[in-house]
């Protein structure tokens, strides 16, 4: 086992090295500029987001496919994933993961606008899309379309599922060591997150877009007022914490002073790295929920659905950067420490509040991801094997949360990462080969000022 995860490991770190990152960050480049830089209609597409097009066609409002779709990407690598990327490519790493969702907004408005292009409605009347209709319609090229759903399948039941869970189980088993043995804390657990898991994804995209709108906003808003709160502790290092982010995002320096590369070359590897994995844009996954909207045509949810990388990338990494880099500075006896304790320590460090901002944001972001991505799962399932095998999934579902709540998780975190970036792969194939369709319809919608139109297939 020891060796089968090892081995899992460096294929992982092989997939998510310098090609994927170049195919990745040179796709959100190249839409960026492609698509004439929709990064500048961010307000714009926040003030749709809370419209709603009723008279159009979808099952959920534009807000509650946002909200599914922030509920997933929103999770635990948001936290300890911004930790990971400073305690190994330093504080500049913090200004490349925010770069890195500035551009990626372009990425997800292509997928939100080609799930909106593609979608189909099913016999029952579900409005259904993502990459694997973009990729079947779109390109004919229905076999990568499987691959994508069965890559997307295996990665439910890892990072959108047991993972998630553990890191639910584990947090809670360290705040009750002193009154509950660890095992019978991550038992309990388990079986309570599996129980509100059932409630919310029994009742398919409807129900869980209910639980992710009433979530979401409250989870993010906490933490974000929360990390507030800790940087006006912290308000006399943060110049010092910004100066140090910009300085070594940018710096020639060798890293310790030899030749294994500078300063620079390691913020970017592990701030573009960890950004890319946290905002997931270029991965498909949110466009299968975005493709359930109601929306009057592509464009408009493709903006909606760009908001997501800015909430999350841009907002809330950026924010949890600031705060481990300014604790860092106000206290240097914890900058050594790896990425996971270098976050506990942070925001442990903060008297009274910084434990239970961090437990709050860990549960409920973990929580609300196990949410989004039963959808995704229940998607590429479906695609794979028809609406019957929808029942099946979701009780597999249900089991794996109190499985995952109850066991370690090596193996699953690495073959997790495998499977997200095949999921990638397909994905990008048809951004870049859509790429003039997305151009077209967005000159006609966007630039052309016909946002309010109806949508013509």
């Amino acid at each position: 086992m020891e060796q089968l995860i090892k081995l899992t490991g460096e294929i992982s770190n092989a997939i998510w090295g310098w090609p994927m990152m170049i195919l990745l960050l040179g796709t959100h480049i190249y839409l960026t500029i492609r698509l004439k830089i929709p990064q500048r209609r961010l307000f714009t597409a926040i003030k749709i987001s809370l419209q709603k097009d009723k008279s159009a066609q979808g099952d959920v409002s534009q807000f509650a496919a946002l909200a599914t779709s922030l509920a997933a990407t929103i999770g635990t690598g948001n936290i300890i994933g911004v930790a990971t990327a400073v305690s190994l490519g330093g504080p500049g790493a913090v200004l490349w993961c925010w770069l890195t969702g500035i551009f990626g907004i372009a990425t997800k408005y292509g997928e939100g606008l080609l799930a909106i292009k593609y979608r189909v409605k099913s016999e029952d009347g579900r409005m259904l899309g993502g990459p694997m209709y973009a990729l079947e319609k779109g390109l004919g090229l229905k076999w990568l379309a499987i691959l994508f759903c069965i890559f997307t399948a295996i990665a439910t039941f890892g990072i959108g599922n047991t993972v998630q869970a553990n890191a639910i189980s584990e947090n809670l088993s360290l705040v009750c060591e002193n009154f509950i043995a660890p095992e019978h804390t991550k038992m309990i657990t388990g079986f309570v997150l599996a129980t509100f898991v059932g409630f919310a994804i029994i009742g398919g995209v409807k129900s869980i877009a209910k639980w992710c709108t009433a979530l979401v906003p409250f989870m993010a808003l906490f933490y974000v007022l929360g990390c507030i709160y800790i940087l006006c502790i912290n308000h006399e290092y943060l110049g010092s914490a910004i100066s140090l982010i910009f300085n070594e995002a940018f710096s020639l320096k060798a890293v310790g002073g030899g030749t294994a590369g500078t300063v620079l070359m390691a913020a970017a590897r592990y701030g573009i790295a960890r950004g890319l994995f946290s905002n997931e844009s270029g991965m498909g996954s949110a466009p299968i929920v975005a493709a359930a909207a109601q929306t009057k045509n592509p464009a408009r949810q493709a903006l909606v659905s760009s908001t997501g990388t800015f909430w999350d990338t841009v907002v809330i990494c950026a924010i949890t950067g600031l705060v481990i880099v300014s604790s860092i500075i106000a206290y240097p006896e914890i900058s050594q420490e790896d990425g996971g304790m270098l976050t506990k320590k942070a925001f442990g460090l903060i008297p009274y509040v910084g434990t239970p901002i961090l437990t709050f944001g860990i549960i409920t972001f973990a929580f609300s991801t196990i949410l989004g991505w039963s959808y995704y799962g229940e998607r590429a399932v479906e695609y794979l094997m028809g609406k019957r095998s929808i029942v099946f999934y979701r009780i597999l579902y249900i089991l794996l949360v109190f499985a995952g709540a109850t066991m370690s998780l090596s193996l699953v975190w690495n073959l997790s990462d495998i499977m997200n970036a095949l999921m990638a792969i397909p994905n990008l194939i048809s951004l870049l080969l859509l790429s003039g369709v997305i151009a077209k319809e967005t000159q006609h919608y966007l630039w052309n000022n016909n946002l309010d139109q109806e949508h013509q297939d």
